[in-house]
Formats: structure tokens, C-alpha cells, sequence
């Protein structure tokens, strides 16, 4: 799961990000306006963390922006600004919670977690396909109830097909996601092969009735 954290507090920015780090999050970060902005409009995320207070602009007019150009990608509001004209404003334009500041890590991770199953699993909290099931907050990966060992980026190019099944999913897309923003411009994407060369032995080892099916030039898609 990539986020973006949006933060002028480059302290509390490296708090957030080690953190998200240490709990399996791909993180990016952005400490302008202009940063922002550039990163929310031309990059996916799972869960943006977006501060309202920048040099710069306003993180309101981010998400604006981001939903003026139908970008879906749930918002977490952070601000120092606890008012209820700020929690409307920003719920009105499309964010999905609003945490003030100063929080806890825990409560930070438990409202993300909720944000991205609700938008991304329809609020469930298995995802289940074929007799594949994929725990997200356990990290946990079952076949016909049995536990399959994988390691990080094998769980996350698999979580990721799990939200997708039967969709062509780009290899440029797939390696942005999972590895972090500008790894699709890297020399080669043989990286990408190796992970999910690996990942299709082990469901095919544990008797899994779906596979990751290359097509050829273009990506991959779970069937």
C-alpha cells in the first residue's frame, strides 16, 4: 500500500514516514504546495495525508484539485486547525476523516487502515478470490485456509491484484505502486518479472486456483 504524506513539519514528517515505513507502507512525502500538487495529480496513491497549512497554497485547494480531476484516492486531513469550518470544508470537498493535531501514531495508523479498507474493499476486511484469501491487517495470505509464506513485495504486488482481479494491470503502473513513484523509470522492470516469477511458484505449489498471467508488452492480470 503506497501513501503520500503531505507535511511542512519535515520533523513530524520523518516521524510519520519511519513509522508507515515500519509498518509495511510505501510512503512518499511532499513538504509544498507545489509539491503536493504535482505528486497528488500524476501519482497513485492508496491514502493521501494531507496537512491544510503549506508554503505555498492550501491543502484544501490540493484536494480540490485532485477531485476537480477525478482522482479517487482517499484523504486523511491533518491539521493543527481543529475548527468546524475546517472539518466541513474539507469533508465537503471530498476528504474522507480528519485527524488534528497533535495525535498518536495509533490512532493515525487505525483511521488509515479504515479509510483504505472502506474505499478500496467496500468496507470488508478479507479479500477473497477464487480460494485465495489475503488478510490486510494481519498481512496474511491463505489457500483453502492454509497459511503461504511471502515476503514484502511478493504480499504487495499480490494485495494489489487482489483489489484488481481480471484487470490488465501496466507494468510501469505495477512497479510505481509497489516499489514507489519514478521506479517505472528505471533501465529495465526485471524486478517486476523475478517478484511475480516467485509469487506464481508458491500459488501454484499450494494448489491456488488463480494465477498472475503475463501479456505480452503490456503487463499483467490476476485470472
Amino acid at each position: 500500500m503506497k501513501v503520500l504524506i503531505v507535511e511542512d513539519e519535515l520533523a513530524l514528517q520523518a516521524g510519520i514516514r519511519e513509522f508507515l515505513i515500519s509498518e509495511k507502507f510505501v510512503v512518499e512525502v511532499a513538504s509544498t504546495y507545489d509539491e503536493a500538487l504535482d505528486k497528488a495529480l500524476n501519482y497513485a496513491y492508496d491514502c493521501v495525508l494531507l496537512d491544510i497549512m503549506l508554503p505555498g497554497g492550501s491543502g484544501l485547494d490540493v484536494l480540490r484539485a485532485m477531485r476537480d480531476n477525478l482522482i479517487k484516492s482517499p484523504v486523511l486531513i491533518l491539521s493543527a486547525k481543529d475548527s468546524v469550518d475546517d472539518k466541513v470544508a474539507g469533508l465537503e470537498i471530498g476528504a474522507d476523516d480528519y485527524l488534528a493535531k497533535p495525535f498518536h501514531f495509533a490512532e493515525l495508523l487505525a483511521r488509515l487502515k479504515s479509510i483504505i479498507r472502506r474505499n478500496a474493499q467496500d468496507g470488508q476486511h478479507l479479500l477473497h478470490y477464487k480460494n485465495v484469501s489475503l488478510d490486510p491487517e494481519l498481512r496474511e495470505v491463505k489457500i483453502e485456509g492454509m497459511p503461504i509464506i511471502l515476503n514484502r513485495k511478493e504480499y504487495d504486488v499480490l494485495y494489489y491484484f487482489m483489489l484488481r482481479p481480471n484487470k490488465l494491470l501496466e507494468k510501469s503502473t505495477l512497479a510505481e505502486t509497489v516499489w514507489g513513484n519514478h521506479a517505472d523509470q528505471a533501465d529495465n522492470l526485471d524486478f517486476i518479472y523475478s517478484q511475480i516469477k516467485n509469487l506464481r511458484k508458491k500459488l501454484k505449489t499450494a494448489d491456488a486456483t488463480c494465477d498472475i498471467q503475463a501479456v505480452y508488452g503490456i503487463g499483467y492480470k490476476l485470472v
